[in-house]
């Protein structure tokens, strides 16, 4: 059985430089509203959490900040965006993990999750993703589900919002480590999968605790385990990968800021203390507490280190994942 490390790792294990300019911040930024990309739809995790920033960052700054969802391939329609835009801090990417996790994943990506980025913070983690099955699913733990999976390969389907997305890595975690054949379907994005699984066209997904809770609560999902090394309080029941028989199992989702490569350090700077203003609000830090988040908050050249660590991680367990044969 093949053991992989966690999503998020040290964020201290390399040191990479993280192009930002020298140029300094005009005295009147911002001057006008601030478009922030979020390379999902709208109802996602990622476009969640910058919901709950938006109203104290717009306060703070003096401009409104607008949501853009630009959802499509996994999150690569998004960043590219981002990453071929001016660096003068009126276009921000706000996404979660796939940010790191796509490119290994998918050919097709013209972006360097490293180099093409000014990095701000990170802003939030969670405990995991939730691995969800309609209600009248006949597995009901994720022993059946495994076992229902090897007496009818090929026959059960998973849902994912793209390749590299924290819907699919954990998907193709499982289906490596136990040796099943469970057919992958890519959506455009998380709330297209839930309403299938829902429906009862999708067999199972894994989705932020976030969505998955309110789902649990009003009968319309059974949550067979969590991805993260430790149960989560606002599930208490619910076990972990790792404790339904996958050792080594721990995988988190995370959300962070970034501005395309270039911008000037004393933004950066500047944007990195409006999160952390922003993180400290006792409602956000509530609701944070609630969707099973913990805010971060991390300082820039951390953030740096940080995604330069995910990057390297997720291309050895891409590897890993493409010598592991379905048996």
């Amino acid at each position: 059985m093949m053991k992989f490390a966690n999503f998020t790792c040290a964020a201290a294990l390399c040191a990479v430089p993280t192009f930002l300019a020298a140029q300094p911040l005009p005295k009147d930024y911002p001057n006008k509203p601030i478009r922030v990309v979020v390379p999902s739809p709208p109802g996602g995790p990622p476009d969640l959490i910058i919901r709950m920033l938006e109203p104290r960052m717009s306060l703070s700054l003096g401009q409104n900040l607008v949501i853009d969802n630009r959802a499509g391939a996994g999150g690569v329609v998004g960043t590219n965006f981002v990453a071929k835009a001016a660096p003068d801090g009126y276009t921000w990417l706000f996404t979660t993990a796939s940010h790191t996790n796509t490119p290994p994943f998918n050919k097709n990506v013209q972006f360097d999750p490293v180099r093409d980025f000014s990095h701000v913070s990170l802003v939030a983690q969670n405990f995991g993703q939730a691995l969800i099955v309609p209600p009248n699913s006949p597995a009901k733990t994720v022993t059946e589900l495994i076992a229902l999976a090897r007496q009818q390969p090929g026959k059960l389907n998973y849902g994912s919002a793209g390749i590299g997305t924290a819907s699919h890595i954990p998907a193709e975690v499982m289906k490596s480590m136990s040796g099943t054949d469970i057919v992958a379907v890519q959506y455009k994005g998380v709330p297209e999968v839930i309403t299938d699984v829902l429906a009862g066209r999708m067999d199972m997904m894994f989705v932020g605790t976030q969505i998955a809770a309110p789902l649990l609560q009003s009968g319309r999902v059974h949550i067979l385990a969590l991805t993260g090394a430790k149960r989560w309080k606002g599930l208490p029941d619910v076990p972990t990968m790792q404790e339904s028989g996958f050792k080594g199992y721990n995988l988190i989702n995370w959300f962070g800021l970034w501005l395309p490569a270039g911008a000037p350090r004393e933004l950066v700077a500047r944007l990195h203390a409006e999160i952390v203003k922003a993180l400290a609000d006792p409602e956000v830090q509530r609701q944070f507490d609630i969707q099973g988040l913990e805010a971060v908050g991390s300082k820039p050249d951390d953030f740096a280190r940080f995604v330069a660590t995910e990057s390297t991680f997720m291309k050895e367990l891409a590897r890993k994942l493409e010598r592991a044969p379905v048996r």
